[in-house]
């Protein structure tokens, strides 16, 4: 029974972490200012991965959920340290609720088996999640509730996420083959956690 107390405990405190990181990594931008077509290019889909891969489908996706109502309850958490309930109707908040949805099926990928090409395989199908969600999140708020730019259409959505793109590969390949490493030398948290009966 202890030991299932400090497991939970431990799984607090590391979600809690990697919802201080994606906060950290949404704010990147305030070191290197760099937005594009007004999508900030940060880390936090690479975080987002990475916590559905070292936590778990289910705490990795809570993560996520918990980074989002700190934000939208006011915590400067989001990129360029915005925060508040009127994130709903930003264009670029598809891409935070798709957080939710990467950690979860990049988590319940890798639960499947824990193997190399399966944690890179889990790290990028989550990364196309979050860019299908989250720029028809941004075309639909440009097209129906936000004033667009200028001959903005459904192609220059899609042209304006291939600048990060490179990026995103890259970093969910990396983000694969750390939580792959953490996993192997049991850094990790796997679901479900076994508990040997004393």
């Amino acid at each position: 029974m202890k030991g299932k107390g400090r497991s939970n405990v431990f799984n607090l405190i590391i979600g809690a972490m990697f919802v201080a990181l994606t906060a950290i990594g949404a704010n990147i931008t305030s070191i290197i200012p760099f937005v594009i077509g007004g999508v900030p290019i940060t880390l936090q889909t690479f975080f987002a991965i990475l916590s559905g891969l070292v936590l778990g489908s289910r705490l990795g996706a809570f993560s996520m959920f918990v980074y989002m109502v700190l934000g939208l309850a006011g915590v400067p958490v989001f990129a360029q340290f915005k925060g508040g309930a009127a994130m709903v109707l930003s264009p670029t908040f598809g891409f935070i609720i798709s957080f939710i949805f990467v950690a979860y099926v990049a988590g319940k990928i890798a639960e499947t088996k824990r193997t190399f090409p399966i944690y890179i395989v889990a790290a990028l199908i989550a990364m196309a999640i979050n860019y299908v969600f989250g720029t028809n999140w941004m075309y639909a708020a440009y097209l129906f509730w936000f004033e667009a730019p200028t001959e903005f259409s459904y192609k220059i959505a899609w042209l304006w996420m291939s600048v990060p793109l490179p990026k995103d590969i890259v970093l969910s390949i990396l983000a694969g083959a750390f939580a792959y490493r953490l996993n192997k030398y049991g850094l990790s948290v796997r679901y479900p956690i076994e508990e040997k009966v004393v």
